[in-house]
């Protein structure tokens, strides 16, 4: 005869009563057998190495003053680096000199030519702005030289020196 096995999934401290087959004594009681829970932690995935721009320049003067045969396997094997890796830095530097080695920033690269009509489009949009401003300031100076004239006041531009 086998007793039911009881299961507690969501608790990580639950005792389980885990069916055994009977004792030859019928009063002992069941055996009772924690359960271990599962690490919630995901497993780390595989991440690709980067190297900086120092650490590439090191390496391509520690490749160059290789001379025996043998000695740029050691190397890369001592630095974990595949010779095709090392190809493609060297030909980076002869193209782009010592400043291609650098690590460069991700994604899209931004277009001059787009970059520069946008600007473009942008200060011509202020320009038109400060115009409609200078315009609405010049009426606003006629219109309060012609109030001064109407009232008789003194403006800035009488001849006779007075305010």
């Amino acid at each position: 005869m086998k007793k039911p096995m009881k299961k507690l999934m969501n608790k990580p401290d639950a005792l389980v009563l885990v069916a055994v087959p009977p004792p030859a004594d019928l009063t002992a009681a069941p055996a009772v057998v924690p359960v271990v829970p599962a690490d919630p932690e995901v497993a780390a995935t595989a991440k690709r190495r980067q190297f900086s721009g120092s650490d590439r320049r090191r390496i391509l003067a520690a490749a160059d003053r290789c001379t025996a045969p043998g000695e740029i396997g050691a190397l890369l094997r001592r630095e974990g680096i595949y010779s095709s890796q090392l190809a493609a830095w060297r030909k980076k530097r002869v193209v782009t000199g010592r400043t291609g080695l650098d690590s460069q920033k991700r994604g899209r690269k931004a277009d001059p030519a787009i970059a520069e009509a946008r600007r473009e489009e942008a200060l011509t949009r202020e320009n038109k702005r400060l115009r409609h401003q200078l315009a609405q300031a010049h009426t606003i100076i006629d219109v309060q030289k012609k109030l001064c004239t109407l009232l008789g006041l003194p403006t800035a531009e009488t001849p006779d020196g007075s305010f």
